[in-house]
């Protein structure tokens, strides 16, 4: 065998100290697979003292992630200390300078500064592994950047972040409402203590660039994914979809279009037929569609850490061979920018609800503003009646049949103006595969 390679990890948290602890509790294994040794040679976090489950005997410490980077001792530098700059990124561009192979679990890191990063290690022929930065242990990006690579890909799409697909399957099994469910998540280590990134969907847009850029071909472009979070998602909601034979997921969908391509991390009904529909609790799931191998399903853990660490070791056993794929697939300079396709050209059937006033008029009229927008409906589904003394209205669901999304919004917009309906209508889109 070669000389083992030598490996600097920055960040030693769940995932760092997973990755530390089975590099040296399975060297003798991975060694055979590498085809050499793998040995941690430094590492670099906030605090020396810490117990981390693993041996720090013989390893460099750092308190500098920038200069782990560029150390002589280390190969590859393993960077898993998060955020799309300050010194995670100081220490990643610090390893490319120095001619050190880059393995990372930055999925914000990548989705803003990807394209740059890209081009700094096509020059030095050197690798940025990221498998760990999307779906945790689903093996996402060598599926969609190795494995597809006989195929044309014109969707790819997925279960993206387990928080809120773990807020989901219990606001579903146990009609919960969506806050009980978040302070839930959070008292279990499922939510941060501010959950925004998880709920508004910001984490799972992060992971879809990634995803979208390899399928492609294009540059990294977080900016042309539009976004809707999970937190206006009721039990009215949840039990019109299981009603109707839907189940509700927040989902990351990017796919080729006649008029570009489309980005989206949305609320969306799913068939409960469909295999993503039944993924639940905090696992992921992705799927990419082919025209070579059809769709293929991929669900796990999501997160955790030794979930986590087994993608990042499988990047780094990569290196060892010398497995060197360009960061998205191609070369960086060969990416094409993103020819988006905005939400309002979106076609596709809709779910509604409206809390419609009891009074004479009001449905007549908003099947007339449905027909002057040409949008075709599937079925109107209503519980109970309003109150026409005290003036409470009652919830009316609506499915459309497909349309696209700016006759929606328009019609939309007239009902409200109309002064028919309280609040502001609910909009879900459906996938129906």
């Amino acid at each position: 065998m070669s000389r083992p390679l030598r490996i600097g990890i920055a960040g030693l948290g769940t995932v760092g100290a997973s990755t530390a602890r089975i590099l040296q509790q399975k060297a003798n294994a991975i060694a055979l697979k590498a085809g050499r040794g793998i040995v941690v040679t430094g590492v670099s976090a906030r605090s020396r003292g810490k117990d981390r489950g693993f041996d720090l005997g013989g390893m460099a410490w750092f308190d500098d992630a920038a200069n782990l980077a560029v150390s002589d001792d280390i190969d590859v530098f393993v960077e898993l200390i998060g955020g799309a700059n300050g010194p995670a990124k100081a220490a990643v561009e610090a390893a490319l300078d120095a001619g050190k192979h880059v393995v990372t679990a930055n999925k914000a890191l990548l989705a803003e500064h990807g394209a740059a990063l890209a081009r700094v290690a096509d020059e030095a022929n050197l690798a940025i592994g990221f498998e760990a930065a999307v779906a945790g242990g689903i093996p996402a990006i060598k599926t969609v950047r190795e494995a597809a690579t006989a195929n044309t890909v014109n969707r790819v799409f997925g279960i993206l972040n387990g928080t809120c697909n773990y807020i989901l399957t219990r606001m579903e099994d146990e009609g919960l409402e969506f806050d009980e469910c978040l302070k839930d998540a959070q008292a279990l280590g499922y939510a941060e203590a501010d959950p925004t990134a998880d709920i508004e969907g910001h984490d799972s847009a992060h992971k879809l660039a990634l995803l979208a850029a390899i399928v492609f071909g294009s540059e990294v472009d977080l900016n042309s994914i539009y976004l809707e979070g999970i937190s206006a998602i009721s039990q009215d909601d949840l039990r019109a979809a299981d009603e109707l034979g839907y189940r509700i997921k927040l989902l990351g969908v990017a796919q080729q279009t006649e008029q570009g391509i489309e980005q989206r991390v949305t609320p969306t009904m799913l068939p409960k037929s469909a295999p993503m529909a039944r993924v639940s609790g905090v696992l992921n799931a992705v799927a990419v569609d082919g025209d070579a191998f059809g769709e293929i399903t991929m669900v796990g853990a999501g997160a955790g850490g030794d979930a986590t660490a087994s993608a990042v070791i499988s990047d780094i056993i990569d290196i060892a061979r010398g497995r060197l794929t360009p960061v998205f697939g191609i070369p960086a300079a060969s990416l094409s920018p993103v020819n988006r396709s905005g939400m309002q050209t979106h076609a596709g059937a809709y779910y509604l609800r409206l809390n419609v006033y009891d009074r004479p008029g009001a449905f007549a009229g908003i099947a007339t503003r449905m027909a002057e927008s040409g949008i075709s409906l599937e079925s109107i589904m209503q519980k109970g009646r309003g109150d026409t003394e005290t003036g409470k209205p009652l919830p009316v669901t609506i499915i459309t049949h497909n349309t696209m999304e700016e006759h929606i919004r328009e019609a939309l917009a007239r009902i409200e103006a109309d002064g028919h309906i309280e609040g502001r209508p609910q909009m879900i889109r459906i996938e129906k595969a």
